[in-house]
């Protein structure tokens, strides 16, 4: 059979019980997908709101959510399509934009999460310095590092497991990704292992980043109890935030490259699902929470909201 017979359409996994219960889970994950995007937006819009709120620190975390926003839409509408239609059928190039999407999203995530420890360090640690090293232009070439080194990653992760021919169609998971992909081609995966472990070695290197900034923050809060509430306050979301990330980035890699068809199903869908809901969902959850500012304003306004509601005129019955 021609290798590149399999080229146009890819079959995905079909979820358990599928028929029977597709229009419920359709209903879940169509709440799931709207609550990530209310929540994160909300965070979003009263950070651009709030004056107060126009600093490092919460821009970086807009960033966070907007990459929420930007990795949930890679995943939610082919998902709830497929299960409206019970279709679970995608085009390659299709296939390779989720990949790009989904895994640029969980890459970017991780710098942003690297950028927010260093902003925490710095503040903590040497507050005198704060505003001389996070000025403007500084906090840009930051963002613009947390976006373009992992999507120039990504790029390059997609292009070079789509360049090979496939000599198989199905993918063994809800989504696409990189390595379902390079596993379709019967050519041997030396390069795409070489480079997925390269890149493994830099969020290591971004992991010892955290590591150092956080022993670091530790030691200083020890001194000061100001230090120990701002650790507190700022620093405890953030590391919820990395535990579960990292965790989650791990599970994902050992199951694609050591996981076995032995694993029940419930259990891969759980560690193929995980990546995808749990970071947007909590993220502006414990941030919103935990920082009171941003908790102040959003309570704020909701009760602005109810009061505006409560003294508008009422219309007469005629």
């Amino acid at each position: 059979m021609d290798n590149m017979s399999y080229a146009g359409k890819l079959t995905l996994m079909v979820p358990r019980d599928s028929k029977s219960y597709r229009h419920l889970y359709f209903t879940c994950f169509l709440y799931l997908y709207l609550l990530i995007l209310s929540m994160n937006i909300c965070l979003v819009i009263v950070i651009i709101i709030e004056k107060s709120l126009h600093e490092p620190m919460y821009i970086f975390l807009s960033h966070l959510c907007i990459n929420g926003v930007y990795g949930a839409s890679g995943f939610y509408p082919k998902f709830l399509s497929d299960l409206i239609l019970d279709s679970y059928v995608i085009s390659s190039h299709m296939c390779a934009l989720q990949t790009f999407v989904i895994y640029s999203s969980l890459l970017c995530e991780f710098t942003i999460l690297t950028v927010m420890s260093y902003d925490r360090y710095v503040a903590i640690c040497k507050p005198l310095d704060y505003h001389s090293k996070l000025t403007k232009f500084n906090c840009l070439k930051l963002i613009l590092f947390s976006w373009i080194v992992p999507n120039c990653v990504t790029v390059t992760a997609v292009l070079l497991s789509n360049l090979r021919p496939f000599c198989k169609n199905h993918i063994d998971k809800l989504y696409c990704d990189n390595w379902s992909i390079v596993k379709l081609s019967c050519e041997s995966s030396f390069v795409n292992n070489i480079y997925g472990y390269v890149v493994g070695v830099i969020c290591c290197i971004c992991a010892v980043i955290v590591i150092v900034s956080y022993i670091k923050l530790i030691s200083a809060c020890k001194a000061s109890l100001e230090n120990r509430r701002k650790f507190w306050q700022t620093c405890l979301p953030h590391i919820l935030s990395l535990i579960n990330f990292t965790f989650a980035m791990m599970f994902d890699f050992l199951y694609n490259r050591y996981g076995s068809n032995d694993i029940s199903e419930s259990l891969r869908h759980f560690l193929a699902l995980e990546l995808v809901i749990v970071p947007p969902v909590l993220n502006p959850v414990i941030y919103g929470l935990n920082i009171r500012a941003v908790r102040k304003r959003v309570f704020i306004s909701r009760l602005a909201a109810r009061e505006n509601v409560s003294r508008a005129p009422k219309r007469r019955k005629m």
